[in-house]
This record gives C-alpha cells, sequence and structure tokens, in this order.
C-alpha cells in the first residue's frame, strides 16, 4: 500500500513507497531484487538500505533508485558496467553509482543505463556496443561519461531507454535519439545506427517517450501517440505490420496522458482512466515465431 511509483523490468518489479522505501518481487539470480539475495520472490520484499527514494528504473536483470539528494543506486547485474560504481561486479544490495550528483530523472536500458542532471545534461554508464550511451564511441563505461551534442541551451527534461537505443526529450517538444537504429527506432528516416544523438523527424511538442525492444513511442501535447522502429506484431499501433523509420500516428487514439513500450508491445493511458494497447500477445514470447 501507499505506492507512488511501479517500474519493471525484464522478469523482475519494482514498487516505490510513499515513505521513500523500495519493493521488489520475481526473479533474483542476479540480485535484482536488492534484498541480499538470490532467491526469486513470490511477494515483495524491501530492498535493503534504501530510504529517501524518489524514482525507480528497471533493466533487464539490474535496477535504478534516484534519492532526494540527487544521487543514484544501483543493484544486480553488472557485466556491462550498468551498476556504474566502476567494476563489473554483480551487487545484491544497492551501490551509489560513482561520482554522479544532481540527478533528477533516471532510465533503465537493457544493459545500459541513463541519467539526466539539473542542469540538462544527460549521463550514460553500462554496455555501449551500439553507441547507446551517445558518447560517440561504442566502449562500454563502468562509470558515467556525458552524452555528446545535446546543445545545453535547451535543457533536457526527460529520458528513455529501449533495448539498445536512448531517448532525450528536450523543454522545446523535441525528441533526440541515439544507438541501434536496425528498424528505425531511432526515428530519423534512416536505419543508419547513431553513436551520438541524432533528431527524431515528425511532429513536436512531444511531452513523453518510451522505448521498447526495437520500436519507440512518442506523446504529443494533444494526446495523441505516435510510434516508430520494428511493427512486425503490431507494436505501433497503425493497422500494419511496416516498420516506421519516422512516427506514425498511432491510429484511434487520443485523449491519452501516459504511455509505455513493452519488448514487443506498446500501451497508453487515456485521461479517462481507461488503456489502450498494441502489438504481441503471446503468453509464452519465446515461444513465438521471432522475426529473422
Amino acid at each position: 500500500t501507499g505506492v507512488v511509483a511501479i517500474a519493471g523490468g525484464n522478469q523482475h518489479s519494482l514498487a516505490l513507497k510513499s515513505a521513500g522505501t523500495v519493493w521488489a518481487w520475481g526473479y533474483n539470480y542476479f540480485g535484482q531484487l536488492g534484498d541480499g539475495s538470490t532467491t526469486g520472490r513470490l511477494t515483495p520484499v524491501p530492498v535493503s538500505g534504501l530510504t529517501g527514494v524518489v524514482a525507480i528504473a528497471g533493466g533487464n536483470q539490474h535496477s535504478l533508485a534516484l534519492k532526494s539528494d540527487g544521487t543514484v543506486w544501483a543493484w544486480g547485474d553488472n557485466y556491462y558496467g550498468q551498476l556504474g560504481d566502476g567494476s563489473t561486479t554483480g551487487r545484491l544490495t544497492p551501490v551509489s553509482v560513482s561520482e554522479l550528483t544532481g540527478v533528477v530523472a533516471i532510465a533503465a536500458g537493457w544493459s545500459h543505463s541513463l541519467a539526466v542532471k539539473s542542469d540538462g545534461a544527460v549521463w550514460g554508464w553500462g554496455y555501449n556496443n551500439s553507441g547507446q550511451l551517445g558518447d560517440g564511441t561504442t566502449t562500454n563505461r563502468l562509470t558515467p561519461v556525458p552524452v555528446s551534442g545535446l546543445a545545453a541551451e535547451v535543457g533536457v527534461t526527460a529520458i528513455a531507454a529501449g533495448e539498445d537505443h536512448s531517448f532525450a526529450l528536450k523543454s522545446d517538444g523535441t525528441v533526440w535519439a541515439w544507438g541501434v537504429n536496425a528498424n528505425g527506432e531511432l526515428g530519423n528516416g534512416s536505419l543508419t545506427w547513431s553513436w551520438t544523438p541524432v533528431p527524431v523527424s515528425g511532429p513536436t511538442g512531444m511531452v513523453a517517450v518510451a522505448g521498447g525492444q526495437a520500436h519507440s513511442l512518442g506523446l504529443l501535447s494533444d494526446g495523441t501517440v505516435w510510434a516508430w522502429g520494428s511493427n512486425y506484431y503490431g507494436q505501433l499501433g497503425d493497422g500494419s505490420t511496416t516498420d516506421r523509420w519516422t512516427p506514425a500516428a498511432v491510429s484511434g487514439l487520443t485523449g491519452v496522458v501516459g504511455i509505455a513500450a513493452g519488448g514487443l508491445h506498446g500501451l497508453a493511458l487515456k485521461s479517462d482512466g481507461m488503456f489502450g494497447a498494441s502489438g504481441s500477445n503471446c503468453c509464452a514470447p519465446n515461444r513465438c515465431k521471432l522475426p529473422a
């Protein structure tokens, strides 16, 4: 009870309570529940030693928490340095992300992590094989590095992470993307991967963005949802299974106030409390036919 925010990883779940504590349940082989064990939990357990938390995020097998003092804490799998503590050692309880303060938002991708600071600068760490950290390289980073090329005069207000791609939403309503682009998930009209941010084409006035496995969603201030990238399962919601390299409007969806992207599906919350969903509806995705 008293929950104010939730987040989902690959096979684990997180909840933030109004008291600033975090609770977790599900798969725990890598310690992503943060309770000091590797025992899977069928009901919520408290994450050890965390208080004053204001935001949470779940990656593939790692978890992040932002505290009210602007520091970021991480736990779980750390094979690629996604915990940001300067090591590749997995952690069963939260550790602080090295030399990162003044953070106002966090996001977790498959095996990379992002943070935006109060000055509008974006930082990333962890897996970088596709340039998803945006620092102009494909070098994994064990501690945070700044994302290149985001003009400081128009600050970033929100971030999002897909599997191996990343987004920054700026105060002028534009969205910038970087990382893998095999299905057009960067939304810039090409299939060229980018190691630094590139602008997403199409409508401006975005107020939220979300990244899935290989597709992306954007919410406009007028309550419409736009989608781009892989559409093999219809996850773009435009009535087709055609990939889109630039944003296309999700069919018949208005009055939306929130969006989320799963691996192969998309979700939208409307102002009347109704949900809309599109994409894969298979109960066991590993048994479904996957794209070549």
